[in-house]
């Protein structure tokens, strides 16, 4: 008997010579009725290991970490999240899951699946968890920070400079054929070297984002719940409160993470606050940003420009305001989409997942105070 790797499909039985398949992702073999992979994974001595379901596809690098620990079973397509339906339906038997940030971890899923002991999200955030709720049943979290740090900061800067430049604007104009004459204030934009950088939480992205400052001569300035003055040695930052950071920055980039206290961190009034010359970037989370107020602000003129990788809805609805505003850069959420950053991510949580299923403590754990259980 053989155990399958991929679970795009919907029969986990063997029919005569073909396969269809439920679980591990592996090297391909053969495919099923409904277009899915299937792979002999190992024999039926296995079957006393735990189970994994994993929510998507991940890089062979994270697959090797995990196989030899685990009965596997894998939502294959990675173009599409996995679907309620099946992510319930396959949670009835897995120990451990590693999940995304499309994937809502819930007291429906958690009491659908009685034997879970982990849930390993592949990102440094976890709303998409109710981590109460599996607190509740001692379920281990997990994440992955520090992996994604300079790769965030880099687009960060890139949204900074395609932002405060018109980049975006800029290429549109030359794809349009809309190139004109030139004149003296021809596609102008704003200065960033030289200029004030206003940093809104300054934890390992934010303190990232100020070395990167340095080279352009920028005074840096940040507000975080507190002050950080291993930071600001390492940096040159200056702490100050929320309303000088606003009124004193040429450039306010958010760094912060989303809690019930920075739910719309910035709205009307924060705008109004800033210079109109200020460029706003936001990579975090879009909770933090009211983007109907942002959209007025841009459009009125009350800030020069934006540059967002995170917005309140994702996808972001092609009915949204923004999409009609030429000073605003947008990106689809790529903030760690780098190849070495994204498999890094995947290799770091199939290490906190295969800790979960030995019984061991995570090596990045949301709550620690849930102790393993086999």
């Amino acid at each position: 008997m053989v155990i399958f790797e991929r679970s795009d499909c919907r029969d986990y039985s063997v029919q005569g010579s073909g396969w269809c398949c439920g679980g591990l992702g592996g090297i391909s073999a053969s495919r099923c009725r409904n277009g899915g992979i299937a792979t002999p994974s190992t024999e039926l001595g296995n079957m006393s290991q735990p189970v994994a379901y994993i929510c998507r596809w991940i890089p062979e690098e994270a697959m090797a970490v995990i196989r030899p620990h685990a009965v596997v079973r894998q939502w294959q397509p990675d173009a599409e999240p996995v679907p309620r339906d099946v992510l319930l339906r396959e949670v009835r038997e897995a120990d451990g899951l590693l999940s995304f940030l499309t994937d809502r971890i819930d007291d429906e899923v958690l009491d659908a699946g009685p034997n879970l002991r982990v849930v390993s999200n592949c990102a440094v955030g976890y709303d998409n968890i109710d981590v109460p709720a599996c607190s509740k049943r001692g379920v281990m979290v997990g994440n992955t920070p520090g992996v994604l740090t300079e790769t965030t900061a880099d687009l960060a800067w890139a949204l900074i400079m395609a932002a405060a430049r018109r980049l975006g604007e800029g290429e549109r104009i030359v794809r349009g054929g809309k190139w004109g004459n030139w004149h003296l204030m021809y596609m102008v934009g704003q200065d960033v070297h030289g200029a004030t950088l206003g940093i809104v939480g300054m934890g390992r992205i934010g303190t990232a984002v100020a070395r990167r400052a340095r080279g352009f001569g920028m005074r840096v300035i940040y507000h975080n719940r507190s002050r950080d003055e291993e930071a600001e040695r390492e940096t040159g930052a200056r702490f100050v409160s929320f309303d000088e950071l606003l009124a004193e920055s040429d450039i306010v980039t958010v760094h912060a993470p989303s809690t019930p206290e920075t739910k719309n961190l910035f709205g009307v009034e924060q705008f109004r606050a800033m210079k109109k010359t200020t460029v706003f970037v936001n990579t975090s989370r879009g909770a933090l940003v009211d983007q109907k107020a942002l959209a007025d602000a841009l459009r009125s003129g009350e800030i020069a420009a934006a540059g967002l990788d995170v917005f309140q809805a994702e996808p972001l609805p092609m009915d949204d305001p923004l999409l009609q505003l030429e000073n605003v850069v947008l990106l689809p959420h790529i903030g760690s989409a780098s190849i070495q950053t994204r498999t890094a991510m995947a290799v770091r949580a199939a290490e906190n997942l295969v800790a979960g299923l030995r019984g061991e403590p995570l090596p990045f754990q949301v709550n620690p105070e849930i102790k393993p259980r086999k």
